[in-house]
This record gives C-alpha cells, sequence and structure tokens, in this order.
C-alpha cells in the first residue's frame, strides 16, 4: 500500500551517523515524530539540534546500547508516553566485522548476532502490540546486499544479514493479515557500516566499487516506504550481484574464491 508519510511517529535504531542519521534527516520535511536511539548521547543531542533548524520540532532521544533489553522496553515506554504510539519501527542499528572466520574468536559472531540481528527481532517483538494500532504501520530492517550474497572475510557479518533477511522475509507473510507491512532494504555496504561500528578487523576492509552513501540509501528507502515495497536491493552493483548468484551460482563460488586468494598476502620464498 502507498504511504502517506507526513505525521508518522516513528522509531530508528543507530539513528546518531551514517544511515540511522541520514533518514531522519530525509524525514523532516514530513514533519515526523520522530524517537530516536543510539550509543552516542552527544551525537543524539547535535542530530536532534539539527533537525530542530528544519522545523522538525518533534524529537526524542534515548542513548543506550539496543542490545540491552532495559533500552528496548525503554524506547517502547517513551514511544507509547511521548507519541502515543507507533507507526514505523525502523531497525537500522548494525556493525561490522571483517577476517578470516579461522582466525576469529567465537566473540566475534556472537557480537555481530546480537547487534545485527536479535536487537532487531527482539525490538520488533516489543513494539508489536502498539504498530497493531498505529496508522498503515510498517517495519524496516535495514540489512544488505551481503544478505543476499556471501563473500569471504565477512562471514559473520553475512550470517547475521542472511538471519536478518529470513526474518523479514517470514515476518511479512505472518503479519500480513494484521496489516502491519514488512519491508527489507539491502543497500550495497556503505562506509558506516564498517568503518564507525567495527566489531573485530584481520585485515584492511576496502568499500567496494558499489557502495553507497548514507543519504542516497535513506533517498532510496524513504522512496520504497512510500510506494509500499516489500523488498529493495538499492544499487545497481548490489542488484547485479544478487542475479549472477541466482542464475550462476558456481561462477559466483569461483569469482569470489578466485579474489580472495589474489588478496592474500604472497609469502617470500627466502622467509
Amino acid at each position: 500500500m502507498r504511504r502517506n508519510l507526513r505525521d508518522a511517529r516513528v522509531l530508528i535504531t543507530g539513528a546518531s551517523s551514517g544511515i540511522g542519521r541520514a533518514l531522519a534527516l530525509e524525514l523532516a520535511p514530513y514533519e515526523p515524530r520522530l524517537l530516536l536511539t543510539a550509543r552516542r548521547e552527544d551525537r543524539l543531542a547535535s542530530l536532534t539540534q539539527e533537525l530542530q533548524g528544519l522545523g522538525c520540532d518533534r524529537v526524542v532521544s534515548v542513548a543506550g546500547d539496543i542490545t540491552e533489553p532495559k533500552i528496548r522496553e525503554r524506547l517502547i515506554s517513551v514511544a507509547q508516553q511521548s507519541m502515543d504510539g507507533l507507526d514505523i519501527l525502523i531497525n537500522n542499528a548494525g556493525a561490522g566485522a571483517y577476517g578470516p572466520f579461522a582466525n576469529a574468536s567465537s566473540d566475534r559472531l556472537h557480537q555481530l548476532m546480537e547487534i545485527n540481528f536479535f536487537a532487531a527481532v527482539e525490538l520488533t517483538r516489543s513494539a508489536l502490540p502498539i504498530l497493531y494500532e498505529g496508522r498503515t504501520p510498517l517495519i524496516v530492517n535495514v540489512g544488505s546486499v551481503l544478505g543476499h550474497v556471501a563473500v569471504p572475510n565477512k562471514s559473520e557479518y553475512c550470517a547475521s544479514k542472511f538471519a536478518l533477511h529470513g526474518f523479514s522475509d517470514a515476518l511479512r507473510c505472518e503479519l500480513a493479515e494484521e496489516g502491519v507491512d514488512v519491508l527489507l532494504v539491502s543497500p550495497s555496504t556503505t562506509s558506516s557500516e564498517f568503518f564507525e561500528r567495527l566489531v573485530d578487523q584481520d585485515g584492511d576492509p576496502q568499500v567496494n566499487r558499489f557502495s553507497m552513501t548514507p543519504e542516497a540509501v535513506a533517498r532510496k528507502t524513504i522512496a520504497a516506504m512510500k510506494s509500499g515495497r516489500r523488498e529493495v536491493v538499492l544499487s545497481w552493483g548490489g542488484k547485479l550481484l544478487v542475479l549472477l548468484d541466482r542464475i550462476a551460482p558456481s561462477l559466483m563460488s569461483w569469482i569470489l574464491s578466485r579474489g580472495n586468494q589474489e588478496a592474500q598476502p604472497q609469502s617470500s620464498e627466502n622467509s
């Protein structure tokens, strides 16, 4: 269904930087009621001030770690008390990690799943009762092209985004009769994902040629929200990767394996 965003009650996680910040600013012309959350209170305050300068003065922020149950409970409470409910939940908070799986500790996978998957799932669970009462309610899960196509040295990150992808598809079907839409947004990797919150790094993660700016992701996400889309892969490069993986998975696997081998440092015969 097409959606009018004016005066919408919106909760955005990971709002202090990157895609989350860009989404808040892109929503400002619609004069929404915003509930913003992130770990950095100073950045939330700065964003709130910037939004107010744009005429978006109904902004509330909650600083904290979205992986903590008490923060998620507080967000739902604030949504009810300050906005009298919720129309749109944007699960954007996330983190990246880079390096071979064999060299990583189990903590890396656990941390990424907590941030990128479990936090979104549990916040969604808590928000459903008030979303049911919302106006054209919508859940937006910010995934990744790497939730469609897995690549070397980002195995845990890919796993977390594949999980979010599967959750979104299943939840969409479950909530259809309740009138709650679910949109999965799959941008190509943005620099904010891997350099602003990097759980672990073993090597040099390069932002690839298909990367998008947070502002571009936000613009296309808002357009998808308004038009009632179910799923969007935002860049042409990302769409090409997904298509190639579907029609020629063996070729795609060979390309990725070959690229990974060429990226490995070569040992010297004298070493």
